[in-house]
């Protein structure tokens, strides 16, 4: 597993542009996915998928996003961006870095970062 840190984040007002990174470290061979899941604070809810990319580039954004967002990624930093704007209160959780090695999948891997948190005023 690698050690992942995220950045970004904070309060912004709807409409607003967030920025968030994550950095890879440690064990960061063969990382094939990294990218952002989210928590949104109602009791309950669960972590869903925001966007990810692999290593060659493609990407898998939720389905809420609608253009909104835009990740990125320096593989040679093993670091992921995500731009995010036209934010919505209901974009309002805790962001979640997450990275997959060894085998391919489109799901979640098993290494996860401390959360950062985004807070969107209506």
């Amino acid at each position: 597993q690698v050690q992942l840190v995220e950045s970004g984040g904070g309060l912004v007002q709807a409409g607003g542009s967030l920025s968030l990174a994550c950095v890879a470290s440690g064990n960061r061979s063969r990382i094939l996915v990294m990218g952002w899941y989210r928590q949104a604070p109602a009791p309950g809810e669960q972590r869903e998928l925001v966007a990810v990319i692999k290593h060659d580039g493609s990407t898998m954004y939720g389905k809420f996003v609608k253009g909104r967002f835009t990740i990125s990624r320096d593989s040679a930093a093993s670091t992921v961006y995500m731009q995010m704007s036209s934010l919505k209160p209901e974009d309002t959780g805790v962001y979640y870095c997450n990275a997959r090695q060894l085998r391919f999948s489109w799901t979640p891997g098993a290494s996860w970062g401390q959360g950062t948190q985004v807070t969107v005023s209506s």
